[in-house]
């Protein structure tokens, strides 16, 4: 590194063919035959996310379901009571990941109407292990892994009662569910979709692809104006989600059309999948470059890149996520060769260049 500046890459111009207004919570607009755009409310910087209820004919799709808040359940008992019969039920619930705005009120959904889970495997598992933890201590496992990025005794306590939050916002899941798996095919909307899967920011995330409507329901794959937290975590300290997220960047501009409609969890339906995928990928290489730069003038803890990382400081609830992201670009850097963790006296990682 030669000590240049490194910024970071020009956002690319998007065009947004259905405007830049999400639908008022609850409400439906239709973006092609029998499918439908439904936000759903989000308590936190994110105010909601977008989700999809599809009408097949002799039944309803719906994907993604919102955090089951009171206001949800009414949203979905206001969409559905009326349209839901005998007749025409609700047949799936598809849920492009396991994190809980997008699988929280899958499973209220599927016993309230009788409909089937649709889910990747890993997403599946991975949701009910989470869930398994609440009530639970904080495992040690989970305090050495951020005492060792350097959390200071108060991020440790505050870690200590959160822990198993997860389940809190996800209802009990059906006990079983309808496997999707990657260039999988069905019918929904009268069209063919296909299952596209990625991994990095969650361990099998499930987009679908329609090349008839060119339309992609991206989930949290692939979204406009914000990026997908890609995180290492306690039950895999050693893991290398960046190189996942990464690939699976390249994977999506090698199967959908740079002229797709992206339908995203968050933000408004946008094209130009191309180049928001490639804007991706050049902004965590510019970040790794920069973060090679930093630990050039000596060694550094997880939690002291964050400046370098996000060019900003870090507020108390923001540490956690910032800390799994951080890890995450480091254990890319270790595992390329270029960087070396060892622990400090006091039991803290430090990393520097090899």
């Amino acid at each position: 590194m030669d000590g240049t500046e490194l910024s970071k890459p020009k956002r690319p111009r998007l065009e947004y063919p259905l405007g830049q207004t999400v639908p008022a919570i609850g409400e439906m607009k239709e973006v092609a035959p029998g499918l439908h755009w439904v936000a759903m409310p989000l308590h936190f910087s994110l105010k909601s996310i977008n989700v999809w209820l599809i009408d097949d004919g002799d039944g309803w799709t719906i994907v993604d379901t919102g955090i089951p808040y009171d206001e949800t359940r009414d949203a979905w008992r206001s969409l559905l009571t009326d349209r839901i019969s005998e007749a025409k039920p609700l047949k799936r619930v598809i849920v492009t990941h396991m994190h809980p705005d997008h699988v929280g009120t899958a499973g209220w959904l599927c016993h309230k109407w009788g409909a089937e889970l649709w889910m990747t495997r890993l997403e599946y598992t991975t949701c009910r292990m989470l869930v398994s933890d609440t009530g639970r201590s904080a495992p040690k496992a989970g305090l050495d892994f951020y005492l060792k990025a350097g959390w200071n005794k108060a991020q440790i306590d505050q870690y200590k009662e959160r822990f198993g939050g997860f389940g809190r916002g996800v209802m009990p899941l059906p006990d079983s569910f309808r496997r999707l798996v990657d260039g999988d095919t069905f019918e929904m909307a009268g069209q063919v979709w296909e299952v596209v899967t990625g991994s990095g920011h969650s361990p099998e995330h499930a987009s679908l692809f329609c090349p008839s409507l060119n339309i992609v329901i991206s989930g949290d794959q692939l979204l406009p104006r914000i990026s997908s937290n890609v995180s290492v975590h306690p039950t895999e300290p050693a893991a290398n989600p960046l190189l996942d997220w990464l690939e699976s960047c390249e994977k999506l501009k090698a199967r959908l059309p740079e002229d797709v409609l992206v339908l995203p969890a968050h933000n408004e339906p946008f094209t130009g999948a191309h180049k928001r995928l490639q804007h991706l990928i050049d902004g965590h290489h510019v970040a790794l470059d920069r973060l090679l730069q930093r630990l050039g003038r000596g060694p550094m803890k997880a939690v002291d890149t964050f400046t370098t990382l996000f060019g900003r400081s870090i507020a108390d609830d923001e540490v956690s996520m910032a800390t799994g992201e951080a890890l995450a670009h480091l254990n890319y850097l270790i595992y390329r060769g270029d960087v070396s963790v060892n622990r400090s006296e006091t039991g803290v990682d430090l990393y520097s260049l090899n």
